[in-house]
């Protein structure tokens, strides 16, 4: 893979990222999303799927340190521990009955609890800058490298 492809990667991958902190924003504005748009799992996400596998292969270069990676790593974890609790407050219900599943009833959110979700949002906010400034470092240290280290390693 070349230089300009492992680029492009990280890069649609850090939109990825960008789309999902957007679409937990709609969810707390009011704006109807579903479920699974806004994945809770860390490796289920489009961001952690590029990191888990491609991006595993960025800790061989020279330039990249490997407490970069995990910086990394550690802020996505904690942006999605912070929006499993905006998640609990939108999606997680009470056992339904069978008729509540039948015809999708869906879970009323007190106001209360969107003040909470906001809060929780602020605080994933905060991190996804973090995150994206580490992505941003890692993007300056592959334009950094030269073409043949990336080829070794892709």
């Amino acid at each position: 893979m070349s230089k300009e492809h492992v680029l492009e990667h990280l890069r649609a991958a850090k939109t990825s990222h960008v789309k999902w902190v957007q679409r937990a924003k709609k969810l707390i504005s009011g704006i109807e999303i579903k479920e699974e748009a806004i994945p809770v799992d860390s490796t289920a996400c489009e961001f952690g799927t590029w990191f888990y596998n491609d991006g595993q292969k960025l800790n061989a270069l020279a330039n990249n340190p490997l407490e970069s990676m995990s910086k990394i790593e550690q802020l996505h974890f904690v942006l999605h521990d912070i929006y499993s609790n905006i998640f609990n407050i939108y999606f997680n219900q009470p056992k339904k009955g069978f008729f509540s599943k039948l015809f999708g009833q869906k879970k009323v959110v007190s106001e209360s609890e969107k003040e909470v979700a906001k809060e929780y949002y602020q605080k994933l906010e905060l991190t996804s800058t973090e995150l994206l400034y580490e992505i941003n470092r890692l993007e300056r240290r592959l334009l950094a490298t030269p073409e043949e280290q990336m080829a070794n390693i892709f």
